[in-house]
């Protein structure tokens, strides 16, 4: 059996592009916890606060988008879970 060798130097290589924080890019300098609507694109849909190698946010950013989100559950802007949004509550039995 021939096995076929294969030149590294032929193969394409993986260049996985950065992602750009978005709050940086929109001069964005305080994210305001009032501003529900530009919170809500980097929680996913259990009202969860993204990951930074997810969401693309620099440290800084990421940072105060934490501090903007937990100031706005304590308000009742955004809720903690889906369940207390009550579309869908987790614990409800007929």
């Amino acid at each position: 059996m021939e096995t076929e060798v294969r030149d590294k130097s032929s193969q394409k290589r993986f260049y996985s592009r950065r992602k750009l924080c978005q709050p940086c890019a929109d001069k964005k300098q305080d994210l305001d916890y009032k501003d529900i609507d530009y919170l809500k694109k980097f929680l996913s849909d259990r009202y969860m606060i993204e990951a930074r190698r997810r969401s693309g946010m620099c440290g800084k950013c990421q940072r105060a988008f934490a501090r903007a989100v937990k100031r706005a559950r304590q308000v009742g802007l955004i809720p903690y879970s889906p369940a207390h949004k009550g579309v869908n509550p987790v614990n409800f039995k007929r």
